[in-house]
């Protein structure tokens, strides 16, 4: 293949590649939002989204679990990307990244793999705090998932479903193959994030282990106490580790990145 023809497929792959990525930080999402965001033809998506489903890059919901049907006819096709599809998008130096840690962790102990998560998230809680701490305290929480978007988590922020607070929802984490030998780099951020935002938060879901995205619940300032902050255990059992509370005198716990 050359001239013309591997200049076409180029720009196919290219194509299809920005259409994953469309999927990974803003699924799911049906073909028409995605049509509209490329700029393609019914046609042309359709195609890109055939061989994605071909490759297992992403898969086909028939509804979202909020979302309610509305006329007659057949339910609206929403795409997800598939953990196969995440992979893709995972930086190369994960291996290297998780080797370190391994070492970290046997000469040194997990209290160092925990110190080095929390080095580590100390810039970027840093950069977001003016921006956070300039915001209104309603906006505060959708100004921090801007921050992160930024850095490419593809965040976004919405009221939990009681209504009592808000979610903190991440669609991509660049280092959840690390962060789920090593869930320190977890309980950092989120330790990070109630910091940022001064009210207890806790984390629901993590991509690192297997859920889809990683979901932050915030706890209403309203109902807090005066100093109130600190994170919250994690709600689900297993052999997850759990984010310890943080006390405005003294440091204690693990944290992610």
């Amino acid at each position: 293949m050359s001239g013309p023809a591997l200049s076409g497929a180029n720009a196919e792959r290219d194509t299809r590649a920005r259409v994953a990525r469309l999927i990974l930080e803003h699924g799911p999402v049906t073909a028409s939002t995605l049509g509209e965001r490329v700029g393609l033809t019914p046609a042309a998506v359709r195609r890109h989204l055939d061989a994605l489903l071909a490759e297992g890059m992403i898969e086909v919901r028939r509804a979202r679990p909020t979302q309610t049907r509305r006329g007659r006819g057949r339910p609206a096709k929403w795409f997800a990307i598939t953990d196969a599809g995440r992979s893709a998008f995972v930086h190369a130096y994960d291996d290297l990244a998780t080797s370190a840690l391994r070492f970290l962790a046997e000469t040194a102990g997990d209290h160092a793999v925990a110190e080095f998560a929390r080095r580590q998230i100390a810039d970027l809680e840093r950069r977001y705090r003016p921006v956070v701490q300039a915001a209104p305290p309603h906006q505060r929480v959708r100004t921090l998932a801007e921050a992160l978007s930024g850095d490419g988590y593809a965040a976004a922020a919405a009221k939990a479903p009681q209504g009592s607070g808000e979610q903190l929802c991440q669609h991509h984490c660049p280092v959840a193959h690390v962060a789920a030998e090593f869930p320190q780099l977890c309980e950092a951020e989120t330790e990070a994030f109630s910091r940022l935002l001064g009210t207890p938060v806790q984390r629901l879901a993590t991509i690192a282990h297997g859920d889809g995205i990683c979901t932050t619940h915030v706890s209403s300032r309203s109902l807090c106490g005066p100093g109130a902050g600190g994170v919250a255990p994690r709600g689900d059992a297993g052999d997850r580790s759990p984010e310890t509370t943080l006390n405005t005198d003294e440091e204690s716990g693990r944290t992610p990145l």
